[in-house]
């Protein structure tokens, strides 16, 4: 039951902006989740913490200790990046457009509407009230889209959408209001300011770059002190409401547009006490602020990216290296080297927008984002090659597999295409793209080495993974729409179920003959498995009944169990002694196939009951749409079973107790349809619901196109009738063969689930005398065996893997004969954590071979309790003997070498 969320698959990336991270850290917005990915070591995972809808904006501090993430309810989650948990959590009144840290990391300038909020930023302190606003700056006609910070944190460059940019400082009374910069004819979509400070860029949304350069005039400084003075002498005295200050970049008719003095004294001595504190905090002092007070801003240059009619879409700078990057709604991108605008690279990535741009700290590498594709990438443009290429499933992904090893994952969606993943990574490695409708199911040979897959466009295709081929194409004579797959334990026989003709077809996968047409189902036959143990072949089907054929004997269907309803899917448990199969009304039932008798069943439809649709006139309770479960598959050992189907659930239950263990909710985001249990009655309306009805003049950046995706399921109830949000469902969920880990394909992505033990205090035979200390003091004493019982009967993770690192090798045959053989299984899960990350690779290959010698045949007899821990063995070594012996293949001729200079001394 201890299963946590690790990942999120088949997704990188859906909207918002991508940034990275102390050089190698990339951080995108997937749905409610935010997705991080260490680029040196190849590495990804996504961050337990939810929003409550799709996130739109985040933001990492400089020393990257936290992130902050606005969702598209304006609420923010603030967390802490190594601990991965929220410290805090805001909520802003409108929506939030950008988002910045200051370069010392002490404030927080959040873009809100027409306003720029400064927020003091929280610490790793207790504070009854984290988030203060030290600064509301109102001077904007038009919603702010883009800030930046100057280098001393004091000064702040924002672009609008009213065509202009403006610099604010922070501090008050020394700029009586913000300064204009003028002459776009689009909304300035990038502010920054470039090199030492003394410069600034601001980008339009067509195109256009303006370089604007700081000048300090000794005869203006003369003039502004002489009118500052007289303007602080004429507010004293009340009458300097009215007074005007010299408007920057030679315009003088839009004094309306900045803040209003208000009456008080001099700067010097109005400043509060918060300010005086966050100045001390900051380390700052009036006399180091940049003087931009004390000069104006002139207009350098005027250049144009000339990519008419696409529009600029997004863009970042690097204030080191002196960079531009600008992405364009045709997926075109440009680099460019300022102040001068040499275009260095000029390139195409997509055909769709590019919605995030943006550099790492270095400045070598560049990441871009497409939101329709979702597709991210991390592209080094000296050399001009890829560090990171990834992109998800435009649609719904269908089915999953497993490899027999657990290290590998594919998934199949209605985009037509197969994806395989690292599960240890997360990476997609390959992509098959050969099917030309929705692929509806996917299964691993024995080997590990061949993978099938079934399709709507009425052919099965086997896809070889040394050479990313596909090598043979699986036909029936007429036309037919494959929804289910199977193979045999040897991997010669495959069997898929139609859709629409209600047969299984039967090929020899050495000659790609077809062997057998099974007939007898009278609906679509939506469920397919061999048994683990024989050659029988498990079908379930709309028609209410599950057949057992006889593939191999020709004698067809040997056996029917007759259900009330509609049945949906049908699997074997791990051993073959079991049948499991779940019905439309919400029952999991569970057969002996030798017996052909029913053991016992499990009432789902109160488990498995989700929220209310927005299309749906009755409450969750009382509506009977979704109340069962489309998809099955038992635990490694066989004793739990996982059920999922149309709702935000995925239920786990017990099979010998019949009883509920726990429920896991795959995703509290309320941009899914699906997830409350009640609607709000205000938000409803003659004409429907307001979130369906659709609005022509958004100008919402979508992510994912909401308007299509779901539209292309094969029939399934609960498929999507018209042109709302997104409804959460989950298609299909495989259990890993070593049983420590469980993927689960759902509206959002694949979600993988783990074991994490690491958390987890559950002893066994524990007494006074079983502590800690007494495995150390073990130790010392060089009682080994002593102190491996003592740590593997307190289930210490820890002190187990230094017990048995601890033992001599001579010594590893006399004490792994003397372990008792109820300890074997902690042993074994032990040392497959260690074979992946301890050097130590003989010593421990050489425990294993001794507890196998010394406990073979009770291993054999309680091969089913045993089998997770067995499989994690198997897969660590399987994967240690590839990168041994990809690692000896590349330097066979240096080994060559040095064996030969040897012989000849």
């Amino acid at each position: 039951m201890n299963f946590r969320f690790q990942n999120l698959l088949g997704a990188p990336y859906r909207g918002g902006n991508a940034v990275i991270s102390e050089n190698t850290t990339l951080l995108s917005p997937v749905g409610n989740r935010v997705s991080v990915t260490d680029l040196a070591k190849s590495q990804s995972w996504t961050l337990p913490c939810e929003s409550s809808k799709n996130v739109s904006r985040i933001a990492v501090s400089p020393d990257g200790n936290f992130l902050l993430t606005v969702d598209e309810n304006s609420r923010g989650l603030f967390i802490n990046l190594r601990r991965r948990v929220i410290l805090h959590r805001i909520t802003f009144k409108h929506p939030v457009t950008a988002l910045k840290f200051s370069p010392n990391g002490d404030m927080i300038a959040v873009a809100v509407g027409k306003l720029i909020q400064i927020w003091r930023c929280p610490a790793f302190r207790t504070e009854v009230f984290p988030f203060q606003l030290i600064r509301t700056i109102s001077a904007f006609d038009g919603d702010v889209v883009a800030v930046d910070w100057s280098s001393d944190s004091q000064w702040i460059l924002a672009g609008s959408k009213d065509l202009t940019a403006r610099l604010c400082c922070l501090r008050k009374g020394l700029v009586p209001r913000p300064f204009l910069f003028l002459g776009h004819r689009d909304v300035v979509v990038g502010v920054f300011f470039g090199g030492s400070g003394s410069r600034a860029y601001t980008i339009s949304k067509d195109g256009a770059v303006f370089t604007w350069n700081f000048e300090i005039s000794e005869e203006f400084n003369t003039i502004s002190n002489e009118n500052n003075g007289d303007f602080h002498r004429k507010r004293k005295s009340g009458d300097a409401a009215d007074e005007g200050v010299k408007v920057l970049a030679g315009d003088e008719s839009l004094n309306g547009m900045t803040e209003s003095p208000e009456p008080g004294p001099s700067p010097t001595d109005v400043e509060t006490q918060e300010e005086k504190h966050s100045a001390e905090e900051s380390g700052e002092r009036k006399e180091d602020l940049f003087p931009f007070h004390k000069g104006q801003w002139k207009l350098a240059k005027k250049d144009y990216c000339m990519q008419a009619p696409a529009k600029v879409s997004t863009c970042d700078y690097h204030r080191g290296l002196d960079l531009v990057v600008i992405g364009f709604s045709s997926g075109v991108f440009g680099l460019y080297q300022m102040p001068d605008f040499v275009c260095i690279h000029l390139l195409s990535i997509s055909r769709r927008k590019i919605t995030t741009a943006s550099f790492n700290d270095q400045g070598n590498w560049l990441v871009f984002g497409c939101a329709k594709l979702g597709q991210l990438l991390v592209w080094e443009w000296r050399s001009e090659t890829y560090i990171l290429k990834q992109q998800g499933h435009y649609f719904d992904v269908n089915c999953l597999a497993y490899s027999p090893d657990s290290q590998l994952l594919a998934s199949g969606a209605d985009d037509n295409k197969i994806k395989v993943w690292t599960v240890s990574s997360g990476f997609c490695f390959v992509t098959f793209s050969e099917h030309t409708n929705a692929v509806t199911a996917l299964h691993f040979t024995a080997n590990n080495n061949c993978l099938l897959s079934a399709s709507l466009d009425g052919t099965v295709r086997a896809w070889d993974l040394f050479r990313y081929r596909n090598f043979r194409t699986f036909t029936s004579p007429s036309s037919r729409q494959f929804v289910s797959l199977a193979s045999d334990q040897s991997g010669e026989v495959i069997c898929a179920g139609t859709l629409d003709s209600f047969e299984i077809f039967v090929w020899s996968m050495k000659t790609g003959r077809l062997l057998d047409v099974l007939s007898g189902h009278e609906g679509p036959v939506h469920g397919l498995m061999f048994s683990p143990i024989n050659a029988i072949l498990a079908s379930s089907s709309w028609d209410k009944t599950v057949r057992l054929w006889d593939v191999f004997e020709g004698k067809g269907s040997v056996e029917t169990f007759v259900h009330t309803h509609d049945v949906l899917t049908v699997v074997y448990r791990p051993d073959g002694k079991q049948l499991a199969s779940s019905t439309l009304d919400g029952q999991i039932y569970f057969w002996d196939p030798i017996d052909c008798q029913l053991m016992c069943t499990i009432e789902g439809r109160r488990d498995i009951a989700g929220g209310r649709l927005m299309t749906d006139r009755r409450t969750a309770s009382s509506s009977s749409s979704g109340k069962y479960f489309t998809s099955l598959c038992y635990s490694a050992d066989g004793n739990y079973i996982l059920a999922g189907g149309n709702s935000k659930y995925i239920c786990m239950y017990d099979i010998t107790d019949q009883v509920l263990l726990r429920r896991f909710q795959t995703t509290h985001n309320l941009s899914l349809d699906g997830i409350l249990d009640l609607l709000n009655s205000k938000k409803m309306t003659d004409a429907g619901a307001l979130d369906l009805i659709d609005d022509e003049d958004s100008d919402v950046e979508v992510g994912v196109d909401q308007q299509t995706r779901g539209k292309l399921g094969y029939g399934l109830p609960g498929s999507l009738p018209n042109q709302g949000r997104p409804v959460i469902k989950t298609k299909c969920l495989r259990i890993a063969p070593t049983g420590r880990s469980w993927a689960a394909a759902t509206t959002e992505g694949v979600l993988l689930y783990s074991i994490d033990e690491s958390f987890v205090f559950d002893p066994t035979d524990l007494d006074i005398d079983i502590t800690p200390s007494a495995a150390e003091e073990a130790l010392k004493a060089r009682q080994n065996l002593r102190a491996l019982v003592i740590s593997v009967r307190l289930n210490e993770d820890t002190l187990i893997k230094k017990c048995i690192l601890a033992v001599d090798p001579s010594d590893v045959s006399a004490i792994a004969a003397s372990i008792p053989f109820k300890y074997i299984q902690r042993l074994l899960e032990a040392i497959a954590e260690l074979l992946e990350n301890s050097p130590h690779l003989e010593f421990l290959l050489r425990w294993c071979q001794e507890l196998c010698k010394a406990h073979g045949n009770s291993i054999q007899q309680n091969s089913r309790t045993l089998l997770p821990s067995l499989r994690s063995l198997q897969k660590a070594i399987t994967r240690l003997h590839q990168d041994l012996a990809d690692m000896c293949s590349s330097n066979g001729y240096l080994l060559q070498y040095l064996c030969s200079t040897r012989s000849v001394k």
